[in-house]
């Protein structure tokens, strides 16, 4: 039986390795000003090294050409075009039918992935793309439950798709939004949205015979987030998900951090590969979801929704207040080396500040439990000498720790209970 593809975001090569190591099959990444993360872009080089890496552990590497793009962008997208061809990336995801159209040119073979931001929403969309030389589309995230599954049952057998499973939402239809344009003069669809839905908003309204009455209907005294969408989660549905037959799960989240892009990932691979298991024990009923949401909500979130997949109309999507949910944890540090292995001595890269007495949970990539541990002792890297506390100061701060667990693999995360 064929496994659905699960598909993480890489905003860097050690986000790659990090994706890879707690379960993704491939990752996506953008690379220069020609796609819609410009933030999140691997620079020439550490796309090279992710596609050499990725490939070396049989895992994919799609890069986003995605931008809609303008005459004087076509010379800069001739070029990357030949250059991914070059590197052996495994599709181009692109949206704008001349960009496409320039990859059929330049790189008959290159495999084609349709952007979400073509705003694939119907079976006849998709067979227009498949028409037009696509091996995957990734479809619309206003869709429901019912549409996915007619669009399943009547699309091309050769024709895969891809669908977004947790992550931030847009609150524009398909994520084409003018408001950034607009407000902060950066244009969302050549990768620089200001995310405008986010900013806190201030509301008025006048009387009708009054027009200078201004009347505060703000959601509290801080204003509100009207524009601000919940994240997208779909883990309760991953079995509907499957038994469908969509042909790739997707993570967003180019501009996430590691510990959130391992805890989001390494969720959703268990949960897949349970599922899996249980249909083959014939008890896919057994399947819970709860052991999930509950890791998932260990990472900061605008709270959590179903959108439009769910067939509970009524369901709140809107973050009206504009905070992040489940502050408990945080990203602690990342295991680098293991030192002494005698005494489980292992050097590690602080990501947040470290004291002794905090309580650590290192992430395994094998299993949803958690190896839970307190700090005893801290020793610094270059004096070896016992310290109580430490800041990340700057960058790649390390630190020697005891962790009472055999055997970490370099690039895995610990997150810290606050």
């Amino acid at each position: 039986m064929k496994k659905v593809e699960l598909l993480a975001p890489a905003g860097s090569l050690e986000k790659a390795k990090i994706a890879f190591m707690y379960g993704a099959d491939a990752v996506y990444a953008g690379t220069s000003k020609l796609s819609l993360r410009t933030r999140a872009e691997i620079n020439s080089d550490t796309l090279a090294d992710t596609i050499i890496y990725a490939h070396s552990i049989g895992k994919k590497v799609y890069v986003a050409l995605n931008i809609y793009a303008m005459d004087e962008d076509y010379a800069e997208i001739e070029s990357e075009v030949k250059r991914l061809d070059k590197l052996g990336a495994d599709a181009i995801i692109a949206s704008d039918v001349g960009v496409i159209n320039t990859i059929k040119k330049i790189a008959p073979n290159m495999e084609i992935h349709v952007s979400t931001q073509a705003n694939t929403v119907s079976l006849h969309a998709a067979e227009f793309w498949k028409s037009f030389g696509a091996k995957r589309v990734v479809i619309s995230r206003e869709l429901s439950k019912d549409k996915i599954k007619y669009i399943m049952e009547n699309k091309p057998d050769d024709l895969d798709v891809e669908m977004f499973i947790h992550g931030a939402i847009c609150y524009a239809y398909s994520g084409r939004c003018y408001l950034s344009k607009y407000l902060a003069n950066r244009c969302a669809n050549q990768g620089d949205c200001a995310q405008p839905c986010r900013w806190q908003y201030n509301i008025t309204a006048s009387e009708v015979n009054n027009p200078d009455s201004k009347i505060n209907i703000d959601y509290d005294e801080k204003g509100t987030y009207l524009f601000s969408s919940k994240d997208m989660c779909l883990i309760k549905q991953i079995p509907t998900i499957i038994d469908m037959g969509v042909e790739s799960l997707k993570i967003e989240g180019r501009l996430k951090t590691e510990y959130y892009l391992a805890t989001v990932v390494r969720v959703y691979r268990q949960a897949i590969d349970e599922y899996y298991k249980l249909k083959e024990l014939g008890e896919e009923k057994e399947f819970s979801y709860l052991k999930y949401l509950e890791e998932l909500e260990k990472v900061k979130t605008r709270g959590l929704s179903e959108f439009y997949f769910s067939d509970d109309k009524n369901q709140d999507i809107h973050d009206l207040d504009g905070k992040s949910e489940n502050m408990n944890y945080e990203y602690g540090a990342k295991v680098i080396d293991l030192i002494d292995k005698k005494n489980n001595i292992y050097i590690v890269e602080i990501k947040n500040k470290l004291s002794i007495g905090d309580k650590l949970e290192v992430l395994y990539t094998d299993k949803l439990d958690v190896g839970s541990f307190e700090i005893e002792e801290l020793y610094d890297v270059d004096t070896n000498q016992e310290i109580p506390t430490i800041n990340p100061g700057k960058k790649g701060q390390k630190v020697k720790i005891k962790i009472p667990f055999e055997n970490l693999k370099s690039g895995i995360v610990i997150r810290r209970k606050k």
